[in-house]
């Protein structure tokens, strides 16, 4: 590349506090030496106690962003973040087809924030299952957002959790990396599981702090920053879960805010 940073995508939300959506992902592909452009689906008015509002941004506008930035930019991967509305997900999935058949794509089914807020319309999980889903090389959902996909329990063990990673991949996705940041236990163990049946796992200590948001932005953003360097899917998926352990580690010296404060995005960064 003559030296020239990777270029990565994300299609999200924005969030006015600053820890999760566009601006965790932004900073996460900053820190990872990555230059991060955006297309904006719906403002939040947010905060690390709850979101206030949702304000989304209209389809066809959804659909400008993405020509202007993919008809100029070189993009080596993109990340799609939070998509409140099915008709949002149209005008993603249409601006896909135009633009991405070549580009590594890794699908976060944003549906609840940390503070318990739902982020997505009941009619928006069938389009996202749908239109997106199959498109995706990686999607990241947790327990919780694995269950919705399925129209199933949540997973109460490995076993489950690993059966429905299965299942998702049966839906189209080329991979599913399942996350067991809502599970419980002195590891943090995730589950990936790529369409040729392979199943590799990661675990990493739990991190015990309340400074959790942003998690699931940052570490899908983070995989798309490793596939916008070139390296293999399981490679970046090691990566991304090194680095969020180590910002989650780092999240109680930034102190910010008065809920569930953001994780360290420049821990290695900063003094």
């Amino acid at each position: 590349m003559s030296g020239t940073a990777p270029i990565a995508v994300t299609i999200a939300g924005s969030d006015s506090g600053g820890g999760a959506g566009i601006q965790a992902d932004l900073k996460t592909f900053s820190a990872l030496g990555v230059y991060g452009a955006s297309v904006i689906t719906a403002l939040t008015a947010q905060n690390t106690t709850g979101v206030q509002a949702i304000h989304d941004v209209p389809p066809d506008f959804v659909a400008r962003q993405i020509d202007s930035v993919f008809s100029d930019l070189a993009v080596n991967a993109l990340k799609i973040g939070m998509l409140s509305r099915a008709a949002v997900i149209a005008a993603v999935a249409d601006g896909l087809e135009r633009h991405a058949a070549a580009i590594p794509i890794v699908l976060d089914p944003v549906m609840v924030a940390t503070s318990g807020d739902r982020l997505i319309a009941d009619d928006a999980v069938a389009a996202l299952r749908e239109r997106l889903l199959p498109r995706a090389d990686l999607i990241t959902p947790n327990l919780p957002e694995a269950a919705v996909l399925l129209g199933e329990a949540v997973a109460g063990d490995a076993a489950t959790a690993v059966a429905q990673a299965r299942r998702l991949v049966a839906l189209g996705a080329r991979a599913v990396l399942i996350k067991g940041g809502h599970g419980t236990g002195r590891e943090s163990i995730d589950h990936l599981v790529t369409a040729d049946g392979t199943l590799r796992t990661l675990s990493a200590p739990r991190i015990a702090t309340r400074n959790t948001h942003g998690t699931g932005c940052t570490l899908s953003a983070a995989v798309a920053a490793g596939l916008a360097h070139g390296l293999t899917l399981p490679e970046a998926v090691a990566d991304a879960k090194t680095y969020l352990t180590a910002a989650l580690a780092a999240a109680d010296r930034l102190a910010v805010g008065a809920g569930h404060g953001p994780v360290h995005h420049f821990h290695a960064a900063w003094p």
